[in-house]
C-alpha cells in the first residue's frame, strides 16, 4: 500500500545532532469496564466532510512513539488527505527515545502540530506542562462522546487537552496456548508457586514457558507495574501514602518481592535464552509458533496470534491475571497514548479537524476493526470485538484495581528509565533494593521540579 506523507526515524545515531539532550495516576481502586456488544466486521472509511475555505494548511505533522498509530489509523490519514487536501506526515520515533525527543522539542518550542505521548492527569502537565503546550479541545464536538474515565487523564482543572484513540480496556494479562496446558494437564495458576510449577513442567516438555521481549526497552517492566493493584491489596494505603509522600516504595514489601519474583523467572530459566533479544513485534508470531507457551499480551492477543495464518485460533489464547505476589487482582487502566495539539502549531485548526475526522464514529469503527490489537476503543457508539474467550478473564476475577503507574504519581513518566533499572536486575548489575531507590529517587526529583507541595519542605 502506498503510504503518503510518513517518516520513520530509525537513525539513532543522528539524534544527538538533531536534538539536544534531556530526559523520560488516580488512586487505586475498581474501574468500571464497558459492557462488550456484538463482534463487527471489516468496516470502510468513512468518507465526508472538506476542510473549511480559511485553512490552507498543506501538511499536517504528527509525532509518535513506535507502536502507537497503528496501520488503519494511516490509512485514514490517506482519506483524510484525499477529502480535504490536507497531507498527514506521521514522525515516527523509536520507544526508547521517544520521550527525550519530545520534551526536546518542546522546551525548544519546535514541537509538531500534533504530539503523542501516554496520558495520566497527574502526569500531563508536570512533565508536559499541556496547559501551556496544549490546545484546550473541551468544546469541540467529539468530547461529549469520549469516556469520561479516560478524558479525565488527558484533562487539567476540567479541561479537556488531549484524545486517546488506544484500548485503554484492554487488560495486560498473561496470555497462555490452552493446548499445551491441556497436553500437560496444566490449569490456570492462582499463586506464585503455581505458576512456578507450570512454568518447569512446559520447560521440561522442551517448550520455553514465557516470551518476554527486553529489546523494546519498556514491555518486560509491565510485569512490576501492572501488578500495583495487588501492592495494595497486601498493605492498604500505600498509594495515598505515597501520593502523599509519606513513605517510599522502598517502605514496602510487596514491590521488592515483586522484583525478586521477576528476577527469578529469568534465573529459572522461564524466559528462555534469547529474551534479551526478543522484540515484541514477534510476539504473537512466537505464540503462534508453539515454541513459547505464554506472553504477556493485551486481551487481543489471541486475535493476533490467530492472524499468523498458523494452527492456533483465537479461542486457543486463554489469559490470567499477573500471578506475582498470587495475585488475583484483575489490573485496568484509564490511561494510554494520547495525542494532543501543540498551542504553538500555525496548524491548530487543521490539527483540529484531524481530531474530529479519527473519531467520528465509522473511522473509529474502521481503526477498531482493522486492529488486531484493539478489542475496544473509549467513545460511544462503537461496537467491541469481545469475544466469549476475553470476556472469560472479566469473569474470572471478582476484584479489580488501577494499575500503579496510573494510582502513584511521577511513576509513569519514568517508564523507560524503570525498565532499564530493571534490565540492569536482570542482568545482575543491580539488586531489586537499587531499582526501588532510584524509582524514588526520580520520584522525588519530578515531584520537585513540578513544586508539588506534598514534597515541600
Amino acid at each position: 500500500m502506498k503510504q503518503k506523507g510518513i517518516v520513520i526515524l530509525l537513525v539513532l545515531s543522528l539524534l544527538v545532532t538533531l536534538f539536544v539532550g534531556c530526559s523520560t495516576k488516580e488512586e487505586a481502586g475498581d474501574t468500571a469496564v464497558n459492557e462488550p456488544a456484538a463482534t463487527t466486521t471489516d468496516t470502510e472509511p468513512a468518507a465526508d466532510t472538506s476542510a473549511p475555505a480559511e485553512i490552507d494548511t498543506k501538511v499536517l505533522t504528527i509525532m509518535a512513539s513506535q507502536d502507537w498509530i497503528q496501520e488503519a489509523e494511516i490509512e485514514l490519514g490517506l482519506k483524510f488527505e484525499e477529502e480535504t487536501g490536507i497531507q498527514v506526515d506521521y514522525q515516527i520515533i523509536p520507544s526508547d527515545q521517544y520521550f527525550n525527543v519530545l520534551l526536546t522539542k518542546l522546551n525548544s518550542n519546535e514541537a509538531l502540530d500534533i504530539f503523542m505521548s501516554q496520558s495520566g492527569k497527574f502526569d500531563i502537565q508536570s512533565q508536559l506542562n499541556i496547559t501551556e503546550n496544549g490546545v484546550p479541545l473541551t468544546d469541540e464536538a467529539w468530547a461529549a462522546d469520549f469516556d469520561k474515565l479516560v478524558a479525565e487523564q488527558v484533562s487539567v482543572d476540567g479541561v479537556l487537552y488531549g484524545q486517546t484513540v488506544s484500548d485503554v480496556y484492554s487488560v495486560w494479562s498473561v496470555a497462555y496456548n490452552k493446548k499445551i496446558y491441556a497436553d500437560l494437564g496444566l490449569s490456570v495458576p492462582k499463586t506464585y508457586d503455581e505458576f512456578k510449577s507450570n512454568c518447569q513442567a512446559i520447560l521440561d516438555s522442551g517448550i520455553t514457558p514465557v516470551y518476554e521481549c527486553v529489546a523494546d526497552g519498556w514491555h518486560h517492566s509491565l510485569w512490576w507495574h501492572e501488578v500495583g493493584p495487588q501492592y495494595e491489596v497486601l498493605e492498604p494505603g500505600m498509594v495515598e501514602a505515597l501520593n502523599n509522600n509519606e513513605k517510599t516504595l522502598a517502605d514496602f514489601t510487596g514491590p521488592e518481592k515483586a522484583l525478586e519474583q521477576i528476577k527469578e523467572m529469568v534465573d529459572l530459566g522461564y524466559w528462555g535464552e534469547d529474551y534479551m533479544s526478543n522484540q515484541f513485534a514477534n510476539m504473537p508470531s512466537a505464540v503462534a509458533s508453539g515454541d513459547y507457551a505464554m506472553a504477556l499480551g493485551a486481551i487481543s492477543f489471541g486475535t493476533e496470534v490467530e492472524a499468523q495464518g498458523l494452527d492456533l485460533k483465537e479461542e486457543d489464547i486463554g489469559f490470567f491475571v499477573i500471578p506475582l505476589l498470587d495475585n488475583q487482582t484483575i489490573n485496568l487502566n484509564p490511561a494510554g497514548p494520547s495525542r494532543f495539539i501543540y498551542s504553538g502549531s500555525e496548524n491548530i485548526e487543521a490539527a483540529k479537524l484531524y481530531m474530529d475526522f479519527v473519531v467520528r464514529t465509522d473511522n473509529l469503527q474502521y481503526i477498531l476493526d482493522n486492529s488486531a490489537r484493539y478489542s475496544n476503543l473509549p467513545f460511544a457508539g462503537l461496537k467491541t470485538k469481545y469475544t466469549d474467550n476475553i470476556n472469560q478473564i472479566f469473569d474470572s476475577y471478582t476484584n479489580s484495581g488501577t494499575v500503579l503507574q496510573t494510582a502513584v504519581t511521577y511513576i509513569n513518566p519514568q517508564w523507560m528509565d524503570t525498565s532499564s533499572d530493571i534490565t540492569s536486575l536482570l542482568l545482575d548489575v543491580s539488586t531489586p533494593a537499587d531499582v526501588l531507590a532510584a524509582v524514588d529517587k526520580r520520584r522525588a526529583d519530578q515531584a520537585d521540579a513540578a513544586g508539588d507541595p506534598a514534597w515541600a519542605e
